[in-house]
């Protein structure tokens, strides 16, 4: 269950960071073609976090409502292991998420936008929302980022946890350069 203590020390013992797509890495649209296919924003800053919290050694997971082949290439690019998708229930994707990676729901951060975020939301360590989250999703979460969904609300919170350990990004980007000129 949620984890006691200050927003800070939460923070700080995090392990594992899970993020809804649509509306937490995306702005929430979608546009679609004349044949159908889709198409959807995503922010370099919002990469450049999950990066860099795969570089700090944090688990990252996409846990999606959508079963979409761009929530694959996300996580093909960048080497995001635990997906996801077409997921209705991500409560129990949660839980699942906490059994995989041995790690306790405590150390869990999950970061969602709407109503059926708000499972997961409840369970996690940290619960956490882009600025324009839906009005319960909001008073739901215990970190809410002034950048909204798709526009560098996932590396407000990634520079926020680094923050709590007393890290930088430019030390995690540099520190992780270095060993792999090594």
């Amino acid at each position: 269950m949620a984890a006691t203590g200050s927003l800070e020390d939460k923070l700080f013992q995090l392990r594992v960071l899970a993020f809804d797509v649509d509306g937490v890495l995306t702005d929430g649209g979608v546009w679609w073609g004349a044949e159908g296919q889709e198409s959807k924003r995503f922010c370099f800053a919002d990469i450049m976090g999950l990066s860099l919290a795969r570089r700090a050694g944090y688990e990252v997971a996409l846990i999606s409502g959508e079963d979409s082949p761009l929530v694959d290439r996300l996580a093909l690019k960048l080497r995001i292991k635990h997906v996801s998708k077409g997921c209705r229930d991500k409560a129990t994707a949660l839980r699942e998420l906490s059994t995989s990676t041995g790690m306790a729901l405590t150390y869990i951060c999950f970061m969602g936008d709407d109503v059926n975020d708000l499972p997961a939301m409840q369970i996690a360590g940290v619960s956490a929302a882009p600025a324009n989250a839906t009005s319960e999703v909001l008073a739901g979460a215990e970190f809410v980022t002034k950048n909204t969904g798709g526009n560098g609300a996932v590396r407000e919170l990634v520079e926020a946890i680094f923050a709590a350990r007393g890290m930088s990004a430019s030390a995690v980007y540099t520190e992780a350069s270095e060993k792999k000129g090594r």
